[in-house]
């Protein structure tokens, strides 16, 4: 088993920054993919950011480009999420996720097999 826990979540205005982290605990495997989900009330849970844990390759959905930064860290079995020039419509809660063995599609929520409880981040303007 894998357990995931998030945080780093909070109020914060427009145009700020916040880093969300995603800290795996038990048993690890030498091949991750993990992402960051979001979910808006009202809107279905779409995925924000993923990596390939191994190979550092990076997925962004096209409205967080050049603002957010996903990022790992191995020695932490730790996952950040680098959020800037934060909007209003950035407002959700925040979940990561964990596919072992990855093999795909990354945007697909159904293909992971671990998940955090999530974090809300709230942007005001």
């Amino acid at each position: 088993q894998v357990q995931l826990v998030e945080s780093g979540g909070g109020l914060v205005q427009a145009g700020g920054s916040l880093r969300l982290s995603c800290a795996a605990s038990g048993r690890t495997f030498s091949s991750y993919a993990m992402g960051w989900f979001r979910q808006a009330p009202g809107k279905d849970r779409e995925l924000v950011a993923a990596i390939h844990w191994s190979g550092g390759s990076t997925y962004y959905v096209d409205s967080v480009k050049g603002r957010f930064t996903i990022s790992g860290d191995n020695a932490k079995n730790t996952v950040y999420l680098q959020m800037n020039s934060l909007k209003p419509e950035d407002t959700a809660v925040y979940y990561c996720a964990a596919e072992v063995f990855p093999s795909g599609p990354y945007y697909n929520p159904s293909v992971y097999d671990y998940w955090g409880q999530g974090t809300q981040v709230t942007v005001s303007s």
